[in-house]
C-alpha cells in the first residue's frame, strides 16, 4: 500500500474540477501521467502539455456547468469514481498512482449512455 492518501488526491481532483482550477488538476498528475478517454473512440493524452489541451476547455465547462461526485471507491491498484456533468451526463473514471503520490494513468469513459460522443471526459 502507497504512503499516500489515494482517496485524497482523487476527492482534490474532483475539487479541481468543481472550482476550474487547470494548474490545479494538472499538478495532480504524475511528470508523464496519461488520459485514456473512451468517449468517442479511444485516444491517450500524455504528459502536462497534451493534458492540459485536453483538460483545458473541459474543466471550464465543468465549473459553469456543475460538477457532480456520483459514486467514490477504492479498488485493488486505485480509485475508481464517478461523477456527473451539469446533473446529468455521467463518467466513470478509473485512476491509478505514481509511487510519488501523483495520478500516473486515468482511464475514462461513459456511463449510462452509449457510446457516442459524451463530450464532458
Amino acid at each position: 500500500m502507497s504512503d499516500f492518501d489515494q482517496m485524497g488526491l482523487v476527492v482534490d481532483w474532483v475539487d479541481a474540477c468543481r472550482r476550474g482550477d487547470l494548474a490545479m488538476l494538472l499538478d495532480l498528475y504524475a511528470d508523464d501521467g496519461a488520459v485514456e478517454c473512451s468517449c468517442n473512440g479511444t485516444r491517450v493524452y500524455r504528459g502536462r502539455s497534451e493534458l492540459e489541451t485536453y483538460w483545458g476547455p473541459k474543466v471550464g465547462a465543468f465549473s459553469s456547468a456543475g460538477f457532480g461526485l456520483e459514486e467514490i471507491h477504492p479498488v485493488q491498484n486505485g480509485v475508481d469514481l464517478e461523477y456527473s456533468v451539469a446533473g446529468a451526463l455521467r463518467i466513470r473514471a478509473s485512476f491509478r498512482f505514481s509511487a510519488e503520490g501523483k495520478i500516473h494513468s486515468m482511464l475514462c469513459r461513459p456511463a449510462q449512455q452509449g457510446s457516442h460522443d459524451c463530450g464532458a471526459c
